[in-house]
């Protein structure tokens, strides 16, 4: 399998949408798909659950609500955390990271957790 396949397979499971970079302009979608999801997310010694919480750490600290959104939002349907651990993850966070940048972080977890309620209840 080449990295192009294997990083829009990896992508699919990591996020449940993948971008083919033949279709969007430009080589940053490239290296995204055929790097990081390729290579690096492919990589043996860590889970998708272990890569998933580093990458909330970071994007915790860089102060990244939107792309918390897309995480917790995979995290919870792939069954890799539950509403109780996203919401540990903040508290424990905002210890790490400061106030400031877990009130971000707060505010996508409760979002994606809501939307959540929400979708659960139309479906009821």
């Amino acid at each position: 399998m080449s990295n192009r396949e294997a990083g829009m397979a990896k992508m699919q499971e990591v996020y449940g949408f993948s971008y083919d970079p033949d279709d969007v302009g430009g080589g940053f979608v490239d290296v995204t798909v055929d790097h990081l999801f390729g290579e690096i997310w492919t990589r043996e010694g860590l889970t998708l659950r272990d890569r998933r919480l580093i990458t909330i750490g970071a994007l915790s600290a860089l102060g990244l609500p939107r792309l918390l959104e897309i995480q917790f939002t995979s995290a919870l349907t792939n069954e890799e955390l539950d509403e109780e651990a996203v919401r540990e993850i903040v508290v424990h966070l905002a210890h790490y990271v400061g106030w400031p940048l877990a009130t971000g972080l707060n505010e996508a977890a409760e979002k994606v957790i809501a939307r959540r309620a929400t979708a659960a209840n139309t479906e009821s």
